[in-house]
C-alpha cells in the first residue's frame, strides 16, 4: 500500500510520516519511507543524528534511474526520451518493494528500523534554473514501476502545501493523509487538496495534529466534517524526540502517549481497508502522461504508452 502524508508546512506531516513508518516497522511489516519534501527532515524524524543518512538522493541519479527502469521497452529509445510521467510498458524493468535490485541497493539506507530513500535537497546549483518538482521525478518513476504486494507499505512525506499538485504524483497513492492543525491556516490546505483530489476520485483523510482539547477537536470537526479520521494530541514524547532526548529502536513507540498510539492504529486500519485498484493507478498515470504530451511541443510522448500493458502483479510474469 502506498501512503502519502501532506499538509501545510509546520503541520507535523514529517513527524507523522516518521511515526507511522516506525509503527509499521515495529510490527514487522515491510515498509519503505521516502522523503519527498523540499525540506529533507524525514531521516532526522526517524531518529538519524548527524549529517546525511548516506542514501544517494534519487534526484541526483535520475538518468541512471531512467536507464534502469526503461529496460528493453522499445517505446523508450533513450533516457532523454523518458520523462517523469512515462508509464511502464512491456520490456520495462518493474520493481518489487525492497527487492534485490540495483535501484534499491543504491538508494535505500536503513535509519533505525526503517529503510529510507531520499529525493535530495534543493541546492545552490538549482537556484533560478530548476524546479524542485524535477527532483521528484525519481519518486514518480519509482512508484510508477513498483509492483508492491499486500502487506507492504510505502510511506511518502510529500512537499508542503498544495505544491504536490504540480505533478501527477498525488494520484499514485492508495491513501492520502492530510495533517491539519486546529487553526484556519491549518485547514486551508485541506480545502485546496479536497477540491483538486475530488476530480480524480481521491479521498482525503484528515489527521488532526497538536490537538490540545475539546475546542480544538470541535473546530476540526466543523471545518472538515466527515473527512476527519482521527487526531493526535500535543505530545511531550514527540517534543523530547525532536530535542534528541528520545532514543529510537523497536520498542521506542511503546512510551508514546496511548491516545497517539491509538491514532497510529487507526491510520493503519484505514490503509489496510483500502483496496488496491491497479487499473485506476495506471489510468491516472497515462492521463498525466498525455497531459505532458499535449503540453510539450515537438515531443512524441503519447507513443510511449503501451496499450497492451496490464498493470499489477500479472505484469511481473
Amino acid at each position: 500500500m502506498r501512503v502519502a502524508f501532506v499538509g501545510k508546512g509546520g503541520s507535523g506531516k514529517t513527524t507523522l510520516s516518521a511515526l507511522f513508518a516506525r509503527h509499521l516497522a515495529a510490527s514487522g511489516a515491510p515498509v519503505l519511507a521516502i522523503d519527498g519534501d523540499i525540506n529533507q527532515h524525514l531521516a532526522e524524524a526517524l531518529g538519524h543524528e548527524g549529517g546525511s543518512p548516506g542514501a544517494p538522493p534519487l534526484g541526483a541519479h535520475l538518468n541512471d534511474i531512467k536507464d534502469y527502469l526503461r529496460g528493453t521497452n522499445p517505446r523508450i529509445a533513450s533516457r532523454e526520451a523518458m520523462i517523469k510521467t512515462t508509464p511502464p510498458g512491456r520490456g520495462s524493468r518493474l520493481l518489487g518493494l525492497l527487492g534485490d535490485d540495483d535501484l534499491h541497493a543504491r538508494h535505500v539506507r536503513r535509519v533505525g528500523d526503517v529503510p529510507l530513500m531520499v529525493t535530495g535537497e534543493f541546492d545552490e546549483s538549482d537556484l533560478g534554473v530548476a524546479c524542485y518538482h524535477s527532483k521528484l521525478a525519481g519518486v514518480e518513476l519509482y512508484l510508477g514501476h513498483l509492483v508492491d504486494g499486500p502487506g507492504e507499505y510505502v510511506v511518502v512525506d510529500m512537499t508542503a502545501g498544495a505544491d504536490a499538485f504540480a505533478s501527477g504524483l498525488f494520484t499514485r497513492f492508495d491513501v492520502t493523509f492530510l495533517v491539519a492543525e486546529p487553526t484556519r491556516k491549518g485547514v486551508s490546505v485541506y480545502r485546496q487538496y479536497r477540491d483538486h483530489a475530488r476530480e480524480f476520485g481521491i479521498r482525503i483523510a484528515v489527521v488532526g495534529n497538536k490537538v490540545t482539547g475539546e475546542d480544538d477537536l470541535l473546530f476540526l470537526k466543523e471545518q472538515v466534517g466527515d473527512d476527519l479520521l482521527t487526531h493526535l494530541v500535543h505530545s511531550p514524547w514527540v517534543r523530547a524526540a525532536e530535542q534528541g532526548r528520545r532514543q529510537g529502536g523497536a520498542k521506542a513507540l511503546e512510551s508514546l502517549e496511548p491516545s497517539n498510539r491509538q491514532a497510529l492504529h487507526v491510520l493503519r486500519e484505514t490503509v489496510d481497508a483500502s483496496p488496491r485498484d491497479w487499473r485506476t493507478l495506471h489510468r491516472h498515470a497515462v492521463e498525466f502522461h498525455l497531459r505532458n504530451a499535449r503540453a510539450w511541443a515537438g515531443e512524441d510522448l503519447a507513443s510511449q504508452i503501451d496499450p497492451d500493458f496490464v498493470p499489477g502483479p500479472v505484469s511481473l510474469s
